[in-house]
Order: structure tokens, then C-alpha cells, then sequence
């Protein structure tokens, strides 16, 4: 079991009305029906305390004077107030219903959309189920905010003060009475803020977590089932359940330790303030009409009272969501245009942020640098290898025969460290110098972990050079738009990854907008995929989530289809044929040895049948480019490749 990123350890105090007023650009286009729904429960609510009004004018009038025609005046009256303020509410909820949903909505769009434009790293380091979190739970309560905590606290606010204006006014001695819980209430809620504040956030980032233990549980069904592992998996599910509970029950705990103050001591001064008026009226102080409005006020203002602490409680939910949510929309995304020439090419720890406290990396996520001597780099034979040295010096040119010019795929004293790794530790790469000129395809051979997957993903820049840079045709990859970057290279990875859409759907996301049929099905010839034409709907059939409809091999061919289906000018592959049985890796390679006679190619090789595609080989070792040759140059003048073949040939057996 993978565990979960807890996403925040610590977060500093932060204002809830700060953080939700960050809402605002989302706010701003439907503030007008805001307004509106908010000035009409503002009127709504203050119509009830037109009731004890009423009431008073019944008992000192028609019911003093022994009048039944004016009771029954009285009571339509009454009746027709009760219809407005329902009318009226439903008015405010017709008003914010759908303009909410469009808010929501937005921030949804606004939050996949910038998942998309995040680096690769960012993704690296944290969980998909706290993404998934902020996505719904966290969105939906911050709709539930907008839609009833943010009108109601300013309505209860409006409705409290005109009441206790209207008790002041009938009779001001009993107004004090009623008053006199106002400060300790007010303490209590100050208090229920910043404890509650805390815990709410601790419960978000809990279910974030227990999201991520449902998804991977769903994902590697396959794993937990082969292995038996379904009770462990269970018990790992109970422990953050369990976990998620006792934080729920502390905030329920808080809730009604703040609702039980908020509920009791208004009903004591109620209590009070009908002691004290019934005296006043025995003794002729005070009318029974105006008791009965005073206490009818009183009553009337128990709900907007006793509902603080549960909006409290909502808006404290929603300002930590919000905070959650900026979490992610300020992280640091790939930038759509260029980096300036010359600029310095940095990789900046994606989720930091000025203003939100971000999740801290898990070591268990992070992906650590690996290992690389910077002495200790093999000597290669110069008869047939170039190894890597600085740019600019003598041996660093010889690596690149005259003429070659600066047309094909380049590396320029590139090396890389992953933005979490510690600033002491070596580079995964180290100062490598390539060149893969125009129409050549050139293979990366070297021991699991010395960086080739790590120096493919550079190319499309999902990871930035910590230093040095890649040319592709002579133009560095910084000074080109990704867009445009990314529609010259095309990539294949060893794991592939297919979407719940329909075959054709995943083989031509690969290829430009104008791809079609014929685009379609040469790329599954090409990649030996002409099993999808005999799928139930053909190509039109659904592949189901990361394509386990489909065997390992036929996943990995599909996404060697999607690779190739736009004849990119450049093509990086990783190991793409690693899925494939010997046969079918026979017919594969026999056609994409077509594809790589026209497109410059950097492949990741671990079988010498791979190998044997490309005109030249990379050794990689320990994060250098050990030696350059091909592949029988290499075989008998370098002992690391040839005991590297010599064992994949072994495995092949």
C-alpha cells in the first residue's frame, strides 16, 4: 500500500474572511443576482418581526375590546405576511440556484485546466486524491458558502439588530435583560472560530487522504487480489476512517459545545425577561399586548441566534476549502510561450507559493536523485566512443563530426536534479553532451536508475534542465512555445496510459486536430495494432479506465500508435516494446524501422532486438554518456555494454 500524502502538516493562522474573499473574481459576475437574493431575504426576514407587531395591536385592540371581527382581521394579516416571506425566500433561492452552479462550475474548469499546465514534478509529489478532494468536496462547500452562510450571516446580522431595536423601543429595561448574553456569546464564537478553523482543515486533508487510498485500491485491484492483500488494504481503510471520525466527532463536539452556549443563555434571558414583565404588567406598568409582542420579538430572533454557530462552522469549512483550492491554482504551471535566451533554466519547487501553505513533499512520493560519482566517470576507447565532457572543450566537440552542423536532436552540457532533492546531493544527470543528428535514431543503453527515462523526458521539457540546454534543428526547446515544442516530438513511454475514451480517440490524441481514418489506421499498422479492428465496435470500442480491457502488450502498442500516428519529427521512445512477445516484437520492428527512416529518434533499449533499430548507441552510466558507437563497436570494445547485452539476451531466453 502507497501512503498517502498527508497534504499539510502544518498551516499557519490564517483570517477566514481573507480567505474567502479570494473568491470574489469568481463572484464578481453574478454579484448583481448576489445582491439581490440577499436584499430580498434581508426583506423577507425582517417581515417576521412584523408579526409581534400585529400581535400587540390584537391583544390591546380587538382582543382587549372583545372584537372578533378584528381578530379575524388581524389573523389575515398575519396570514398574508407568512405567504410573502415564503414568497420571498423562494425568490432568494431562485436567484442564487443557478448562478452558483456556474461559479462552481467554473472553478472546477479553472482548477483541471491548470492541473493540465502543471510541471510533471508537481504531479510527482502529490496524491491524486487530495487533487480529487479539492476538486469535489471542496468546491462543493464552498458553493454551499455562497449559496447560504454568506446571505444569511449579513440577513441574521440585519434581522438581530432590528429586532433587538424594535425590544428597545417597546420596552427598554426588558431590551437589557435580553441583551446581557451578547459578550460571552461573542467570546464564545471567537474561540469557536480558531479551534474549529483548525480541526475543519485537518478533517479536509483527511478525506483527501482516504480518497487516495480508495483510488489506488480501485487502480491496483489487480495487485491486491493476486496477492491476498484484500484485508491489509481493509484495515489500512478502517485505520483512516477511523481517523477521519475522530475528527469529525471533535468537530461535532465543538459545534455543540458552541450551540449549547449560543441556545442556553438567550433562553435564560428570555426566561428572565418574562419574570420581569409579567411583574411590570401586574403592576400596570407595562401592557399585556406589549409583553406579548416583546416576548413574540424575542422568539422570532431565537433562530437567526442559534443559527451562528452552524454558519460559523459552514464558513469556517469554506474558508479552509478555499484555501485548498488556491493551494493548487497558485502553484507554479508551465508557462505557455518561451523561456528568454539566456535566461537560466531552473526547476522551481512547483507548489511553492507566497501567499498558501502547500503540501510538504513525501519522501515516499518524491522521486530521489540517483547516484552519480562526478569522478567517476568510466573511460571509454577512443577509437570508438566519445565520452561526455564540458562544453566548449576540444573532446566535448569531437563527440560531433564535421559538418554535422546543428540540424538533428542536441545536447549541450545538460545535466539535472529534481526540484525536491537536497541541494548537497548529486545530479541525476550529469554534463551530457549528445547528438542525434537529422534522421538518425540513436538508442540509450545503461543499468536500471542512471537516468535514461529521466533524459527522454527532458526533450518535451517535462522536467526543465537544471543546466545546459537542448537543441532541436539548432533552436534551443526553451526559446519554443510547448505547444509548438510538443507537436515536433512525439513520445511513447514504457508504462502506457490509455483514457476512457474509444481506441481511435487514444491513438489519434497523438496526432494533429486534422487526423482521420487514414492517419488512423496506418499508425496501427505501423505499431502491429490491428487487434483493434477486430474489438467488438472496432476502433469505436471503449478501452475501460488505463486500458485494462486490454493486455499489456496491446496497451503498449496502442500508445506506440499514438507516438507515431502525427510522423513526428522527432521521437522519443522508452522502451517501448518491452510489453511485446518475441514474434509481435519481430513485426514491429520490421515496420518501425520505416517510421525511424524518417523521423530522428531517441530510444531507451534494454533488448539488443531494440538496440539493433537505431544507427547509433548512448551508454548511460551513472547519469554520463559512458560511450557513443554502434552497437558492435560498443559490444567489443566497451565491457559494461557488452555485459549489459549479454545479460538482456540472457533474460530473452
Amino acid at each position: 500500500m502507497t501512503t498517502p500524502d498527508t497534504a499539510a502538516p502544518e498551516h499557519p493562522a490564517r483570517s477566514t474572511v481573507r480567505s474567502l474573499l479570494r473568491l470574489w473574481p469568481y463572484v464578481r459576475p453574478v454579484r448583481a443576482r448576489l445582491f439581490g437574493a440577499a436584499a430580498v431575504a434581508v426583506v423577507a426576514s425582517c417581515l417576521s418581526l412584523v408579526f409581534p407587531l400585529i400581535l400587540k395591536w390584537m391583544v390591546d385592540g380587538p382582543v382587549a375590546g372583545h372584537d372578533p371581527a378584528g381578530v379575524w382581521l388581524g389573523a389575515l394579516y398575519l396570514l398574508l405576511l407568512g405567504i410573502a416571506e415564503a414568497g420571498l425566500f423562494g425568490l432568494r433561492r431562485w436567484l442564487v440556484a443557478r448562478p452558483l452552479a456556474g461559479v462552481e462550475a467554473g472553478m472546477r474548469a479553472d482548477l483541471y485546466r491548470h492541473l493540465q499546465r502543471l510541471p510533471v514534478a508537481f504531479h510527482d509529489r502529490w496524491a491524486s486524491g487530495q487533487l480529487l478532494s479539492r476538486a469535489t468536496t471542496d468546491l462543493m462547500l464552498v458553493r454551499m458558502f455562497l449559496a447560504f452562510p454568506l446571505t444569511f450571516l449579513l440577513v441574521n446580522g440585519v434581522t438581530i439588530l432590528a429586532g433587538i431595536a424594535i425590544m428597545l423601543a417597546q420596552q427598554w429595561t426588558l431590551g437589557l435583560v435580553i441583551l446581557a448574553p451578547a459578550v460571552p456569546i461573542m467570546i464564545v464564537c471567537w474561540l469557536f472560530e480558531r479551534r474549529y478553523s483548525e480541526v475543519a482543515r485537518r478533517a479536509q486533508d483527511q478525506v483527501g487522504d482516504l480518497t487516495t487510498v480508495v483510488e489506488e485500491s480501485v487502480l491496483g485491484i489487480r495487485i491486491i487480489k493476486g496477492f491476498g492483500r484484500h484485508r491489509s488494504q481493509a484495515r489500512a481503510f478502517r485505520e483512516l476512517s477511523r481517523t477521519l471520525r475522530g475528527t469529525e466527532l471533535v468537530k461535532a463536539r465543538l459545534l455543540a459545545s458552541i450551540w449549547g452556549v449560543i441556545v442556553t443563555l438567550p433562553e435564560f434571558a428570555i426566561g428572565a425577561a418574562l419574570v420581569l414583565g409579567t411583574v411590570q404588567v401586574a403592576d400596570g406598568r407595562l401592557s399585556a399586548g406589549t409583553l406579548v409582542a416583546f416576548l413574540s420579538t424575542a422568539l422570532a430572533l431565537r433562530w437567526p441566534v442559534d443559527s451562528i454557530g452552524f454558519l460559523l462552522a459552514m464558513s469556517q469549512e469554506a474558508g479552509t476549502a478555499t484555501e485548498r483550492y488556491f493551494e493548487v491554482m497558485h502553484a507554479t504551471a508551465e508557462s505557455d510561450g518561451a523561456v528568454k535566451s539566456g535566461d537560466t533554466v531552473t526547476s522551481d519547487d512547483p507548489v511553492a507559493s507566497g501567499d498558501t501553505g502547500t503540501p510538504a513533499a513525501d519522501p515516499s512520493v518524491a522521486r530521489p536523485a540517483d547516484p552519480a560519482d562526478p569522478a567517476g566517470t568510466p573511460a571509454a576507447d577512443p577509437a570508438v566512443a566519445r565520452p561526455a565532457e564540458p562544453a566548449g572543450t576540444p573532446a566535448a566537440e569531437a563527440a560531433i563530426e564535421p559538418g554535422d552542423g546543428e540540424g538533428g536532436l542536441r545536447f549541450h552540457g545538460v545535466a539535472f536534479r529534481y526540484p525536491d532533492a537536497p541541494a548537497d546531493s548529486p545530479p541525476v544527470l550529469a554534463r551530457i553532451d549528445l547528438h542525434v543528428r537529422p534522421g538518425e535514431s540513436m538508442a540509450l543503453v545503461g543499468a536500471t536508475g542512471t537516468g535514461k527515462t529521466t533524459l527522454t523526458a527532458l526533450v518535451p521539457r517535462l522536467h526543465e534542465v537544471t543546466s545546459g540546454r537542448i537543441t532541436l534543428d539548432g533552436r534551443d526547446i526553451t526559446d519554443m512555445p510547448r505547444g509548438e515544442l510538443r507537436e515536433l516530438v512525439a513520445v511513447a513511454f514504457e508504462e502506457p496510459t490509455l483514457f476512457s475514451a474509444t481506441v481511435g480517440e487514444n491513438v489519434l490524441m497523438g496526432g494533429p486536430e486534422t487526423a482521420g481514418r487514414v492517419e488512423l489506421d496506418r499508425a496501427l499498422a505501423v505499431a502491429q495494432a490491428d487487434f483493434a479492428h477486430a474489438l467488438p465496435q472496432g476502433t469505436r470500442t471503449q478501452v475501460g479506465e488505463q486500458g485494462h480491457s486490454l493486455s499489456g502488450g496491446q496497451r503498449q502498442r496502442l500508445a506506440l500508435a499514438r507516438a507515431v500516428v502525427g510522423r513526428p519529427r522527432f521521437l522519443v521512445l522508452d522502451d517501448p516494446l518491452s510489453a511485446l512477445d518475441v514474434h509481435t516484437e519481430a513485426a514491429v520492428e520490421a515496420a518501425l524501422r520505416r517510421v525511424l527512416a524518417e523521423t530522428t529518434a531517441l530510444i531507451v533499449a534494454h533488448r539488443p532486438s531494440t538496440v539493433l533499430l537505431a544507427d547509433r548507441v548512448a551508454l548511460i552510466s551513472d547519469g554520463r554518456v559512458a560511450a557513443v558507437g554502434t552497437h558492435h563497436e560498443l559490444l567489443r570494445t566497451h565491457a559494461e555494454y557488452a555485459h549489459l547485452m549479454s545479460g538482456a539476451e540472457e533474460d530473452g531466453r
